[in-house]
Order: structure tokens, then C-alpha cells, then sequence
């Protein structure tokens, strides 16, 4: 899951936890699930789906625009009405089941299940420029997953869920196996788009393959879980470079995040990952980067496949890490 402008996804993604600061994270499941009788199926205007073409492996873009053309109207017809009764019925059940059902991330949805959207004249605007630019937005998440799929296959049918959103530090992230959210703001450009969706690709089908029930991640696990993926969005896409990595080994910097690697830290993980404070932005995706990039120098032969499998502490140690830093 990066922050739009300098990340796409994200670990984790990072923008809808602690503050809307997730965009993708490892984490147990979490609450939020719907009964199935609250559950809705999209209407079908509303999907634009296709299938690989070897594999036939399925996908489909759900777009939650048109129906918040509807939420904004009564929003203003029902000024008495709970908001976020009304966003719930008008927004979240129709596409939960697509989107958010069994999500192994739920709780990173946390704010977007549960806080009715402010700037409804904003968020009107960037409804209307989604609507406008459908078809090439579903040219773009088609073409990235596309050849996302061809590097890392998958048995799992994948739905990514495009929301209109005024928060302009909001990204994408994976709400688990085959669940992506898109979180579309004027932020957002080609390019953008195209490598946060290999991005949160490579999160979702590493959740399918590797995620085990009832481990805990360290802070070295989620930076190397970040790293896997914004290295396959860089095999995906090599030209595209976002976000920006720093390839020097700073000794001083790491010497402020060394003690924390081997911690069960959530907190401490999302400080790292997005940077900030004492750390430059986005430091922990350069870093987790650099691991396998590491790692792939001592074993060129691996492909995606392989190197998506490999254990955080095959990484370091077969990629000879911490050597850059004695």
C-alpha cells in the first residue's frame, strides 16, 4: 500500500489507519463484516469485468461513482436522516460483498466503512470526472493487471473497487485476497494509477499464496512485504518511477530504525514505511526495496513467483542485507 503522490498502493497502504495513515498492511482479520441478509450485489451498470485471456482468471472494476450521485441527492432531501446510516445503505451494501467481504485487512477499511464523505460538492466534482473518464480508467487497471498477472498468476478472482474520495493523501490498498480499493482523487495520474495497481496486486496475491492465520509480522516483515511490491510494480512497470527510491545505504538513518526491526510494532512499522519525523518520506518502501533488490543480486534466477514466496529472513540473510551497514 503510498502516500499518492510519492506511493501509490500501499503497505500497506496506510491512509486508513491511525488517521487515515494505512494504505496496506498485514493484520489479522478485522470486524466490520456485514450479515448476509445486509449484504447487496452491485447492479451490473456499475461493473466492467473481463478475464485473462490464457488463464481466464476473472476481474472485475466496480465503480461506486454513480451511487453517490444518488447519496449526495438524499443527503440533501433528508437533512434529519443519519448520514451514516444513509451512506451505509446508499453506498457500503450494494458493494460490500464485492469489495469487502472476508477481507483478511478489513479494519484498514475502518474509516472508509464507517465515515459518511464530507465536501459533498468536491466529492460530486470528482464523481462526475470519474463518470467522464471511465473507460480509459478501466483501459488502465485492465492493462496493469493484465500484465501483473502474466508475472505472478493467480487463482483468485479480483475485484478492484473505484471510490470517488476528496482526501488527497488517500491511496490504494488491498483490503485482502483479491479485494483492492482505489481511493480516486485529481492526484491520481496514469502512470500512477497503473503501478499502484501492480502494487496491490502483488499484495493481494501474496495474501491468497503466504499469508498464514495467527502470525504476528514483525517490523522487518512489513518492510520487506513493502518492498516485494514495489519491486514487482517496478518489473511491471520499469519506466514509471514512483515512488522515487533513495539507493544509498545511510548509516545514521538506519541506526534509528535498527532496534525496532525484530518489534511487533504496528505503529512503529507505518512511522518507517511512510517516513516522517526523523526519517525522509517514504523511507521504509526504499529500504524494503533495496532487500530484494539485494536479495535478486545474489539469486538472479528467480522470478516473481519465487522471490514473492521467499521468507523475510531468507531475504536478508541469502541477499546479505545488513552487510551495507556494518
Amino acid at each position: 500500500m503510498l502516500n499518492v503522490k510519492y506511493k501509490m498502493g500501499i503497505i500497506f497502504i496506510l491512509c486508513l489507519i491511525l488517521l487515515t495513515l494505512a494504505s496496506c498492511k498485514q493484520v489479522e482479520k478485522g470486524g466490520n463484516q456485514l450479515s448476509e441478509n445486509e449484504q447487496i450485489t452491485v447492479a451490473k451498470e456499475n461493473l466492467f469485468s473481463f478475464e485473462h485471456p490464457k488463464t481466464e482468471q476473472k476481474y472485475k472494476i466496480v465503480h461506486v461513482n454513480q451511487l453517490f450521485h444518488q447519496y449526495i441527492e438524499k443527503v440533501k432531501e433528508n437533512k434529519s436522516h443519519s448520514n451514516l446510516q444513509l451512506y451505509k445503505e446508499e453506498i457500503i451494501q450494494p458493494i460490500y460483498k464485492d469489495c469487502f467481504a472476508n477481507g483478511e485487512y478489513l479494519y484498514l477499511a475502518d474509516t472508509l466503512l464507517n465515515t459518511p464523505p464530507e465536501k459533498l460538492g468536491e466529492l460530486q466534482m470528482i464523481s462526475n470526472i470519474i463518470e467522464k473518464r471511465k473507460e480509459e480508467i478501466n483501459q488502465l487497471i485492465q492493462e496493469s493487471i493484465l500484465k501483473s498477472a502474466d508475472l505472478l498468476p493467480s487463482q483468485s478472482d479480483v475485484a478492484v473497487c473505484v471510490f470517488p474520495s476528496t482526501y488527497v493523501d488517500m491511496s490504494m490498498f488491498a483490503v485482502g485476497a483479491g479485494k483492492i480499493i482505489f481511493p480516486y482523487n485529481l492526484n491520481y495520474t496514469d502512470d500512477i494509477i497503473k503501478a499502484g495497481i501492480a502494487h496491490e496486486y502483488h499484495h493481494s496475491v501474496w495474501t491468497e499464496k503466504h499469508l498464514k492465520n495467527n502470525t504476528l509480522n514483525s517490523v522487518l516483515d512489513n518492510i520487506v512485504f513493502e518492498g516485494k511490491a514495489v519491486m514487482f510494480q517496478r518489473t511491471v512497470y520499469p519506466d514509471i518511477d514512483f515512488p522515487s527510491v533513495d539507493l544509498n545505504y545511510n548509516k545514521e538513518l538506519w541506526s534509528k530504525i535498527e532496534p525496532d526491526l525484530n518489534t511487533y510494532n504496528l505503529s512503529r512499522s507505518l512511522e518507517i514505511i511512510q517516513g516522517g519525523k526523523e526519517l525522509p518520506r517514504n523511507y521504509g518502501y526504499s529500504e524494503g526495496y533495496k532487500m530484494i533488490n539485494s536479495y535478486l543480486e545474489y539469486n538472479p534466477d528467480k522470478t516473481p513467483v519465487d522471490w514473492t514466496a521467499v521468507s523475510t529472513q531468507d531475504i536478508i540473510e541469502k541477499g546479505k542485507y545488513f552487510e551495507n551497514y556494518k
